[in-house]
């Protein structure tokens, strides 16, 4: 899996590299350059006839655009630097390199202009055809304030093609929220590893296209095991995904119990239930109100449905718990919650069933309302092994904490809550966090803003729940669940639209996907 690092992470493993490893911060710097200078080249070529306006801060992100700007006088018809900052306030790496350039500027490179920075520089500059924005780097936080945000501004209404260096100017490293105005990219050419302030956020929409280009710190510091975020891609999941035995059968390959629905709300059910027969559960059994059974019943073919004795309101009565105990019993995985309401009778047998039960339970929706009410500290003293997969509103009620926050907090607050109730914790969103009660935190990198759409959570547990029943570990059936589930989304949004994108496409896009993902193909 690829690491993925915090603002000060990052800044750790730059010193590490220097101080302790030996490498010259001037030779970081001069790669950090090079790299920026390629993918340019590579996604811009040819240059000779673009001009290329470079905005560089004080900083060594500053420093980064220097270095890239004699390189990329080799291929360009002319590059133009704008100092923000006095030259003497220039420090270390940056201020060597941007000495190197004024005398080479003086004496060879003659595609090379160096200005500072003014708004009435900017009225006098050519019209750039790209902007590399080298203003403030990972370590920025808080409210770009003048002439910064002069700068962004005028780079944003520009109509060049942008690109950031390291991250956005304006977007704060680690979080990636935009307080204030940000530098909206194109793209963005990060050094070392991905950032996580390029995946949340602000971060994710005005980062654009992203690129990662090894500037030479070993792997073995950026991959240090106390790194703990990591980015989930295809082979990932390949490689994680259970194998079905020539002498499987339908109870062999995994029995799932889910307990949902009820008036008004058989949706949820229905598609908790084929969601786990198609990611590979041989046998489903969905337990629901005998209120909403005729419909559920009609509705589902593969899936077993056993009507359970409802309250007068339709929802889920306490007549019904000595039924759900044999089944769970039964059942390898139990699913809980989806489309259960939150009737006060129903929620008594949600909190009952989490009290007696042992073994693999995923809580979900409703389930999740009646483990708020109860106490999620209690979570930790269960007798089975949880996962719990919430959105930011139910994240809210469980943690206590105001959705801003989390969304601002998204990896951080994920793994607080894990290690908290000592559970799996899946917060969906963009994107989903899959945390361990261990404290790691997987990253989802599939998906789109199609998904944001009703029942698609509820596919989202039959998913994991279907794959967590087949032997797999319940972090692995977690973010293995959520890649794919965003894997088939992309797929219905490539051939739907993202408008027109239901939660039933994502069941139906569901095994051509899975057949990808196994087959190594990523298209």
């Amino acid at each position: 899996m690829q690491t993925v690092l915090t603002a000060d992470e990052m800044r750790s493993c730059d010193e590490t590299a220097i101080r302790k490893c030996g490498i010259p911060g001037l030779l970081l710097m001069e790669n950090a350059g090079r790299g920026l200078a390629e993918c340019i080249l590579h996604a811009y070529s040819p240059l000779s006839q673009k001009q290329i306006l470079i905005f560089c801060g004080k900083g060594n992100n500053g420093g980064d655009g220097f270095a890239a700007a004699r390189l990329l006088s080799n291929y360009a018809a002319g590059v133009t630097v704008l100092l923000l900052a006095s030259p003497s306030k220039l420090e270390g790496d940056a201020q060597k390199n941007y000495k190197i350039l004024v005398q080479l500027s003086k004496t060879i490179l003659r595609t090379i202009s160096i200005r500072r920075f003014s708004l009435k520089t900017l009225q006098s500059v050519r019209s750039p055809g790209i902007i590399i924005d080298a203003m403030f780097g990972t370590g920025f936080s808080g409210i770009a304030r003048k002439p910064y945000s002069d700068c962004i501004e005028w780079i944003n209404k520009s109509g060049a093609e942008i690109v950031a260096v390291d991250i956005p100017s304006g977007v704060n490293g680690t979080t990636g929220a935009a307080e204030g105005t940000a530098v909206h990219a194109h793209r963005t050419v990060t050094f070392g590893s991905l950032k996580t302030g390029l995946l949340c956020n602000q971060g994710r929409e005005y980062s654009g296209r992203v690129s990662v280009v090894d500037i030479g710190i070993p792997k073995q510091v950026i991959g240090d095991p106390e790194h703990t975020i990591r980015l989930v891609d295809l082979e990932d999941v390949r490689n994680v995904l259970p194998k079905r035995s020539l002498q499987a059968n339908k109870y062999t390959v995994g029995k799932v119990f889910v307990l949902a629905g009820s008036r008004g709300l058989t949706g949820a059910a229905a598609l908790t239930s084929m969601a786990a027969l198609r990611s590979g559960a041989g046998a489903v059994l969905l337990g629901t109100p005998d209120s909403v059974y005729p419909i559920l019943a009609r509705k589902l073919t593969e899936a077993m449905v056993l009507p359970l004795p409802s309250t007068p309101e339709g929802g889920l009565g306490m007549k019904s718990f000595e039924m759900i105990r044999e089944k769970i019993n039964w059942a390898d995985v139990v699913v809980v919650g989806p489309g259960l309401g939150q009737q006060k009778e129903t929620q008594e047998v949600i909190i009952k069933i989490l009290m007696e039960s042992h073994g693999k339970i995923l809580i979900d929706a409703d389930g999740l309302n009646a483990a708020a009410k109860w106490g999620i500290s209690k979570l930790r003293s269960m007798h089975s092994e949880v996962i719990v997969t919430p959105h930011t509103g139910e994240f809210s009620r469980m943690a206590n904490l105001p959705v801003k926050e989390i969304e601002e907090q998204r990896f951080f607050a994920a793994r607080a809550l894990a290690r908290k109730i000592h559970a799996a914790v899946v917060l969906k969103g963009a994107p989903t966090a899959v945390a361990s009660a261990e404290g790691d935190v997987y990253c989802n990198s599939t998906g789109n803003p199609g998904m944001a759409t009703a029942g698609s959570g509820d596919v989202l547990s039959g998913i994991i729940a279907g794959l967590w029943a087949q032997d797999m570990s319940a972090i692995a059936a977690a973010y293995a669940g959520v890649y794919i589930h965003g894997f088939s989304g992309d797929r219905a949004a490539a051939r739907l639209g993202e408008k027109s994108l239901v939660a039933h496409d994502l069941i139906d896009y569901l095994g051509e996907s899975m057949n990808s993902i196994e087959s190594g193909r990523s298209g």
